[in-house]
């Protein structure tokens, strides 16, 4: 009998939790495992990062305090919408060695076949990856040619903020826009928020 916990999130208000848990109660009930804890993020959209997701840092968290043996959630994408974000997600739950079944994709890291196909989104996600940083650094190169500065100035460049907002618009987290492009945590925030200013 295994210790399970379940993660349910919907992205606004007006949307229902209920029958997410529904389905992830009968899925319990049919294997003979026990649900211990129940992490809820409501009204909180998929596209937002850890930190900005408490009830799934609370789950990272007891999973690596050994909590539970298994997450059931009822679709990948209530785990998250971001590949990159997903993939981390994944890997740090693999490494606490708990399990995780997605209950509409059928897979279930705990079978041979879920291992697999968790092994493939991640090598899909470092694909992703690598060709990003391969964009970025053309087009950064291609600034230098024009006679553009690089590097952490107190102005950033058009073509640093362009590649910031790309970026982060593909899911890439904070550390690693900033450790690809180069530039401070201080700088990606103020180059997000004059984007969200701009964009108002």
């Amino acid at each position: 009998m295994k210790r399970v916990a379940a993660y349910i999130r919907v992205s606004t208000d007006k949307q229902s939790t209920d029958s997410q848990l529904v389905a992830i109660k009968d899925a319990i009930q049919r294997s003979g495992d026990v649900l211990v804890q129940v992490y809820e993020d409501h009204a909180i959209s998929g596209g937002k990062c850890r930190k900005d997701r408490p009830a799934l840092d609370s789950m990272l968290k007891d999973a690596g305090a050994g909590k539970f043996d298994k997450v059931i959630v009822w679709d990948i994408t209530r785990l998250g919408r971001s590949l990159s974000d997903l993939i981390a997600t994944l890997n740090e739950v693999q490494k606490s060695n708990v399990d995780l079944q997605f209950l509409q994709n059928d897979l279930d890291t705990s079978t041979a076949g879920g291992r697999m196909i968790f092994q493939i989104c991640g090598a899909i996600g470092e694909f992703e990856r690598s060709l990003i940083r391969e964009r970025v650094k053309a087009g950064l190169d291609k600034a230098v040619r024009s006679g553009k500065k690089l590097g952490r100035p107190s102005n950033l460049n058009t073509s640093t903020k362009t590649a910031v907002l790309e970026l982060k618009s593909r899911g890439m987290g904070v550390k690693a826009i900033c450790r690809t492009l180069q530039i401070g945590c201080g700088s990606y925030y103020g180059i997000t928020k004059e984007a969200q200013r701009l964009a108002a």
